[in-house]
């Protein structure tokens, strides 16, 4: 087989790639052998198995001790719907996109007081080692983990405030805008850059996904007259999920 320019162990990646994605080699299916490789291909035993390195890396094929590599099932990826309508009901983010969904999602989190890292600061517009409560969260839809989620407040505004640990209190659970709300702080803009990257071994063990996976890493900040009242790093596996807005037009 001819390669051309590309290095070979891409071109084999790439045609044992397109055999998965077309189905002729489904899930569960077990990859050919090094050897079978280096045969079919014509290549050597470094080339086929950096072939491998690639699916393995790209999360198509998975090694199981002791049996060999096998095609992993393809997860059909799954809406968490990102909306500015804020119902009058005070729900949190999480809860209205679960109910435009139709499902019933979980979480759980910790929060716990903590001096600003220098980018915190800068997101934040204060200065390093200012104190910021910080809340680390879990969100789960029918019990599997779906997305994390770290914030941070000044505790300049909320400090000694009924809303200074967003799950406990009167409004605990609510969304930002509810919270800050019931401290005289109006919130009227939220600012979302999404990005992507390699998952966090720490972060993919908590999602349940595999060495290597990407994630889709959503930064929020919410401000108030221009002046940054919470900022956070929402983290959703990229091989199951999608984030859909609804914009609206005036």
């Amino acid at each position: 087989m001819a390669f051309g320019e590309q290095p070979a162990y891409l071109r084999v990646a790439s045609d044992l790639r397109e055999q998965i994605v077309n189905g002729a080699l489904p899930p569960h299916t077990r990859l050919p052998s090094q050897a079978r490789i280096r045969e079919q291909y014509g290549v050597s035993d470094t080339v086929a198995l950096e072939a491998r390195k690639v699916l393995m890396a790209e999360g198509l094929v998975e090694g199981r001790s002791g049996s060999g590599t096998y095609v992993r099932e393809r997860p059909v990826p799954r809406r968490i719907a990102r909306s500015g309508y804020r119902p009058p009901s005070g729900s949190s983010p999480f809860r209205q996109e679960q109910a435009e969904t139709g499902t019933r999602g979980t979480w759980e989190s910790r929060s716990e007081q903590e001096d600003a890292a220098p980018e915190i600061a800068a997101r934040l517009g204060i200065t390093p080692g200012d104190r910021v409560m910080r809340t680390h969260y879990v969100f789960r839809e029918g019990g599997e983990p779906m997305m994390l989620s770290t914030s941070w407040e000044p505790l300049a505004l909320t400090g000694r405030t009924p809303v200074m640990l967003p799950e406990e209190g009167p409004l605990g659970g609510c969304g930002v805008v509810e919270r800050m709300a019931a401290i005289d702080i109006v919130v009227d803009n939220v600012l979302e850059e999404v990005g992507a990257r390699p998952g966090l071994a720490e972060e993919l063990m908590a999602l349940g996904g595999v060495p290597g996976h990407v994630v889709m890493v959503l930064e929020r900040t919410y401000f108030a007259s221009g002046r940054a009242v919470e900022t956070a790093d929402v983290v959703v596996p990229a091989d199951r999920y999608r984030i859909a807005y609804h914009l609206s037009v005036r």
